[in-house]
C-alpha cells in the first residue's frame, strides 16, 4: 500500500487544506482516504450514530482530487494530523504553483466506526433536484435551534440527543434528506449562491451533489420504509 499521495499542483493542495479545516470545525476526529485510478476520495463524518440506540443517520462529506497514477490505498487517519502535513507544504508549493505536491500519510487509526461504511460507487438514480437556498435555510434553522435548545453546561448525552432529534428530521419537500445533510453541505462549503443541487438515491443511501462536493446520507433501518 502506498504511504503517500501526489496532488497535481498548489491549487489542489490549497483546496484540500481548506476542506480539512472546515471538516475539523465540524468534527475534529478522523478522515478516510481512498486512492485509486488516479483519484483520491476524501471522506469526513458530519453526523453518525453514537451507539446502537442512536437513531442518527450517517452523514458524510466527500471531496475528490486528482492524484498521480499508481497510488492506491484505503486509510483512516486523524484529520488534524493530515491537515498539519498539508499546511506544512502550502508555502513551499506557492513558490512552484504548477508542480505536483506529495503528502505522506499520518499514522492510521482503527477505531472509527463510521469509516467501515462504504457508499456505493454505482447504481445511483436521479431524484428531483433542489436549490442551494433551500439547504442553506434548513441548515441555518437547525443551527439556531441547536444553539437555543442546548444550555451551557448540558451533559454530553443530552447534547447528543438534541442534535440527533434536530439533524435527523427530514427537510420539508425532500424525501430522505435530513437537515443534517444540509448542515454538512453548508459547513463544508459545498453550497454556492443560487446553485442547483442534484439528488440521487440507491438503496438506503442518498447523495447530494454540487460543484463543491458531495454529501452522502445512509438512513437508519427504521427510516427505510416508504
Amino acid at each position: 500500500m502506498s504511504r503517500t499521495f501526489t496532488l497535481s499542483d498548489s491549487l489542489a493542495l490549497g483546496d484540500l487544506h481548506i476542506f480539512l479545516g472546515r471538516a475539523m470545525r465540524v468534527d475534529d476526529g478522523s478522515v478516510r482516504l481512498i486512492a485509486g485510478s488516479s483519484v483520491l476520495a476524501v471522506y469526513v463524518s458530519v453526523l453518525h450514530p453514537a451507539g446502537l440506540l442512536d437513531e442518527s443517520p450517517t452523514v458524510l462529506g466527500l471531496r475528490t482530487f486528482a492524484i498521480a497514477a499508481g497510488e492506491a490505498f484505503d486509510a483512516v487517519v486523524p484529520v488534524r494530523s493530515l491537515a498539519m502535513r498539508v499546511e506544512s507544504q502550502v508555502d513551499a508549493a506557492a513558490l512552484s504553483p504548477t508542480e505536483p505536491v506529495t503528502i505522506t500519510l499520518p499514522m492510521e487509526v482503527n477505531t472509527v466506526t463510521w469509516a467501515a461504511i462504504s457508499p456505493p460507487r454505482g447504481g445511483w438514480l436521479p431524484l428531483e433536484s433542489t436549490g442551494s437556498t433551500v439547504l442553506e435555510a434548513a441548515a441555518r434553522a437547525g443551527i439556531d435551534e441547536v444553539a437555543s435548545a442546548i444550555p451551557t453546561g448540558t451533559g454530553e448525552q443530552i447534547v447528543q440527543r438534541v442534535r440527533t432529534e434536530i439533524w435527523a428530521r427530514t427537510i420539508d419537500g425532500l424525501e430522505f434528506v435530513p437537515a443534517g445533510a444540509a448542515f454538512a453541505a453548508l459547513s463544508l462549503g459545498f453550497l454556492a449562491d443560487d446553485e442547483t443541487v442534484a439528488i440521487y438515491e440507491t438503496g438506503p443511501w442518498t447523495r447530494l451533489t454540487t460543484r463543491g462536493g458531495h454529501v452522502l446520507v445512509k438512513r437508519r433501518a427504521w427510516s427505510m420504509s416508504r
